[in-house]
C-alpha cells in the first residue's frame, strides 16, 4: 500500500514568492511542488506526496496560531507521515517547519523535519524527529536525499540515530560504563591534547554567530523599543514570568510621551527592581526616544514595545523570541531596534 506523505514548506520553494509574500497564510497545493518534486522521486513508488502544504515565514513564525492551523490543513490529507523542509539555517522558516513538526507529532501523526544543526529551530521540534539538512539551498540535493531514506525508514518502523543523520532531541538512555569517570576524564583528556577537540561525553551549546545588520539613517528609520527588563503594566495582568521566561508580551504606547511611576512595574526576579519601579524609563526609555523623535534624530517611534525577562532564559526560548520579534517587525515596517538590557 502506498503511503501518503504531506510535505510543508515556505511561500518561496511553494512558488508563491521572496519576502513580499512572507505574510501568506497558511494554505494546500495538490502534490508535490518545488523541491517535493525531487523528494518525491526519490521516494519512489512506495511514498506519494498527496499535497504540499505552504505557509509564509513571517505569518508562520509571528501568528501564535499558526502551527495549529497548518496542522488542520495537514491533517485533512490523512497523511501516514509529513515531511517539512529542507530549512537548512533559514531562522524563521527553521522555527516554522519546528513548531509545526512538534504540533504534528502531539496530534498523532508522524513528523520529519530537515533542518542544519545550527538552525534557531532545532530545539522547537519538541518529540518530532530532525533529521540534518546542509547550510544552505546549494546542498538541496543531498538533503532530499536524506529525508527519503529518514522517511522510508520511518515507515518500515525502524528508529533513526545519529547515522542516518538525526539531530536534536533524542531519546535518553542509561548505560553502564566500563571504565570509572576518573578514567574516562583522564582519556578525554588525552585525546584533546592530541589535538581531538570535538571528543566529549556532555557536548556544549551551540551559541550563534551573527553578522550585524547594515546601518540605517536613523532619521528616516521607524525605531521600536524592545526590553528584557520585564517591564509590564502595574500588577502584571498578563502574568509575564519573572525567570526563565517562555514567551513575550507587547504594550501600546500610542502618542505616550513618556511612563508613569505607579503605572508599570518590573516583573525581573534577577535584580532589585525599586528603581525601575520608581523610574520605569530606567527600564524603557520611553522619555528620550520621544525627545529624538521630536528632535527629529530619529524618523518615528514604533506604537508598542516587546518585553520579555531576560533572566534565566533557555537560549532555545532566547532564539525564539528573536526570530518571533524580528518577523513581527519586519511587517511593521520598523528599520531599527533599541533593546535595552539590566
Amino acid at each position: 500500500m502506498t503511503a501518503r506523505v504531506v510535505h510543508y514548506l515556505n511561500q518561496f520553494f511553494a512558488g508563491l514568492g521572496g519576502e513580499d509574500k512572507a505574510d501568506t497564510p497558511p494554505g494546500v497545493k495538490p502534490g508535490a511542488v518545488g523541491p517535493g518534486r525531487k523528494l518525491q522521486e526519490l521516494l519512489g513508488a512506495d511514498a506519494q506526496i498527496v499535497a504540499t502544504v505552504y505557509c509564509g515565514d513571517d505569518h508562520a513564525a509571528a501568528e501564535r496560531g499558526a502551527p495549529a492551523a497548518i496542522v488542520q490543513l495537514i491533517a485533512r490529507e490523512r497523511p501516514d507521515i509529513v515531511v517539512l523542509g529542507p530549512a537548512f539555517t533559514s531562522g524563521r522558516y527553521g522555527v516554522a517547519c519546528a513548531l509545526v513538526a512538534a504540533a504534528a507529532q502531539r496530534a498523532g501523526i508522524p513528523a520529519i523535519a530537515s533542518l542544519h544543526p545550527d538552525n534557531p529551530g532545532l530545539d522547537d521540534a519538541g518529540a518530532a524527529i530532525v533529521i540534518a539538512s546542509g547550510a544552505s539551498v546549494r546542498e538541496m540535493g543531498p538533503s532530499l536525499e536524506r529525508i527519503a531514506q529518514a522517511v522510508r525508514k520511518r515507515l518500515a518502523g525502524e528508529p533513526l540515530t545519529d547515522a542516518d543523520g538525526r539531530i536534536g532531541k533524542t531519546p535518553r538512555k542509561n548505560v553502564l560504563a566500563t571504565d570509572r569517570s576518573a578514567l574516562r576524564a583522564v582519556d578525554l583528556l588525552l585525546a584533546r591534547m592530541k589535538g581531538d577537540k570535538g571528543r566529549t561525553e556532555v557536548p556544549v551549546p551551540r551559541f550563534d554567530r551573527i553578522t550585524p545588520a547594515p546601518p540605517v539613517d536613523p532619521a528616516k528609520a521607524r525605531v521600536a523599543l524592545l526590553t528584557e527588563g520585564g517591564l509590564v503594566p502595574q500588577g502584571n495582568p498578563d502574568r509575564l514570568e519573572s525567570a526563565r521566561a517562555t514567551r513575550w508580551l507587547r504594550y501600546k504606547i500610542g502618542e505616550k510621551t513618556g511612563l508613569k511611576s505607579g503605572e508599570h512595574m518590573s516583573v525581573h526576579g534577577g535584580f532589585s527592581t525599586v528603581w525601575a519601579n520608581q523610574d520605569p524609563h530606567r527600564i524603557l526609555p520611553l522619555d528620550v526616544a520621544r525627545e529624538l523623535e521630536k528632535e527629529g534624530a530619529i524618523g518615528e517611534l514604533f506604537g508598542e514595545y516587546f518585553v520579555t525577562t531576560g533572566n534565566g532564559t533557555t537560549v532555545p526560548n532566547a532564539r525564539r523570541f528573536g526570530v518571533e520579534w524580528a518577523a513581527e517587525l519586519r511587517r511593521a515596517g520598523v528599520q531599527a531596534a533599541v533593546l535595552t538590557a539590566t
